[in-house]
């Protein structure tokens, strides 16, 4: 086997198992009223079919990313792919709100162990310029994905059924499966113990986290109990030999920027990926499918950026790359918190997302580099874990934020203003991050 179709095929392995996980974190979000028709679904019930996968996931992400570590990642990636297409298989066959729920729910767990194991698998495998074009693939399929899987589920939605999205990764699943098995290396992972205290808390702690964040003010004891899970967990791992969650990893400056730049910039996408379908369906008059569709200028525009993010890095260093990426996406949010029905689809939509789409392919590659810089081996499974961590979220606590921002004006456009203007200002700070923390980080 030579060395250039293997990594061609790890490559492939890494970048489809992460579209998997990103294709169904965002197919809801067109395909919720015909789930909701189908199936009978209140709305507060309805929420629960994205909460439940963000829980799991999010629950999960730091556990999945250890167990990579000690297990060997091949074994674990396995594990995830069985995990996630059987869950997979049950979304698609449900029938009534608890099947779906508790099966969105399974799901989110196979996600937790393949994502930070996919990214765990690229440090592995690569080295230099290798490298750095893998981690921009696989950042920019971080927005492709999302992007592609708004019209997807728009697709699938209207002209066959919102069950296809999910069936349609039970084969992707096996194929993946059988393409793990025949050429990635079988590694049998570190000695050493999994820190059970920790993996309790955080697992704990997190769930609790996002629980209070997709909740409402009545999930405060949910977030008491999160803040004191994640407080005993943060005290064992300094106090461990063998932590889920080495704390030398926020010893590092830009390692820290990149943590925090990507919470709050996937914040502020998340948000926008969530409220902008809606306000296209309801003011604009477009159906699921044409609300998918009309993503297009931002997912064509990002897919085209993100193919020359490997070389711009070369140009220009990956720190520049990002502040020019965030602060891109800061002027597209902006622009796009003026729509009005009366400036219509075009200019108050599609251009401002063009914008976005190159600011979002320009800056979701160098964040992932920027999360893994400078980690060894040892570390690269936690690392991968804590950059996911901060992807899933970050998305929840802005998602919530922006959704919280919009229900407080009594006029839906004034309400989409509101929230767009208000992921602005999570950008604004994500770009202060990025060049108060990790330019310099990167520099030194």
């Amino acid at each position: 086997m030579t060395k250039n179709k293997r990594f061609d095929w790890i490559l492939l392995i890494i970048l489809f198992s992460y579209f998997m996980i990103l294709l169904d974190n965002s197919i809801i979000f067109t395909g919720t009223v015909k789930i909701a028709q189908e199936l009978h679904l209140t709305q507060q019930t309805l929420s629960w079919v994205s909460s439940a996968y963000s829980l799991t996931f999010g629950g999960f992400l730091l556990l999945g990313g250890r167990a990579g570590d000690l297990f060997g990642r091949r074994r674990v990636f396995e594990i995830g792919l069985v995990i996630f297409g059987v869950g997979s298989l049950i979304v698609g066959l449900a029938v009534n709100a608890p099947m779906i729920i508790a099966a969105r729910a399974f799901q989110g767990i196979g996600s937790a162990i393949l994502a930070p194991t996919t990214l765990a698998i690229l440090m592995d495998t690569y080295t230099g310029p290798a490298r750095v074009r893998a981690i921009a693939y696989y950042g920019a399929m971080a927005g492709i994905g999302a992007s592609v899987s708004l019209v997807i589920g728009g697709v699938f939605a209207s002209l066959l059924t919102w069950r296809v999205g999910f069936f349609i990764n039970v084969p992707i699943s096996i194929w993946m499966f059988y393409l793990a098995v025949r050429h990635l290396s079988k590694d049998t992972g570190q000695s050493g113990q999994l820190d059970w205290i920790g993996t309790l808390t955080s697992l704990v702690g997190m769930s609790a986290l996002v629980y209070s964040i997709v909740g409402t003010w009545e999930k405060v004891p949910a977030l008491i109990l999160a803040v004191v899970m994640l407080t005993i967990f943060i005290v064992q791992e300094h106090r461990t030999t063998q932590p889920i969650m080495p704390l030398r990893l926020f010893a590092d400056r830009e390692r820290i920027g990149a943590y925090l730049g990507r919470f709050l910039y996937l914040g502020s996408m998340l948000g926008f990926w969530f409220i902008t379908p809606q306000l296209m369906q309801n003011q604009l008059g477009f159906s699921a499918l044409m609300a998918g569709v009309a993503f297009f200028p931002l997912t064509i525009v990002n897919f085209i950026v993100a193919l020359q993010v490997a070389r711009l890095t070369t140009k220009w260093g990956n720190g520049g790359l990002l502040v020019v990426g965030i602060g891109l996406t800061l002027i597209g949010m902006f622009w796009l918190s003026f729509f009005t029905p009366a400036t219509g689809y075009w200019l108050g939509i599609a251009l401002p997302m063009v914008v976005i789409g190159i600011g979002q392919g320009l800056a979701l590659s160098p964040f992932t580099a920027a999360g893994v810089a400078h980690t060894q081996g040892a570390d690269a499974g936690a690392a991968s874990g804590v950059v996911n961590v901060m992807h899933q979220i970050g998305g929840s606590v802005g998602l919530s934020i922006l959704v919280a921002v919009q229900s407080m004006a009594h006029n839906q456009v004034i309400g989409f203003q509101h929230a767009i203007l208000t992921g602005a200002v999570l950008l604004l700070i994500a770009l202060v991050a990025a060049i108060g923390l990790i330019v310099p980080g990167e520099r030194k």
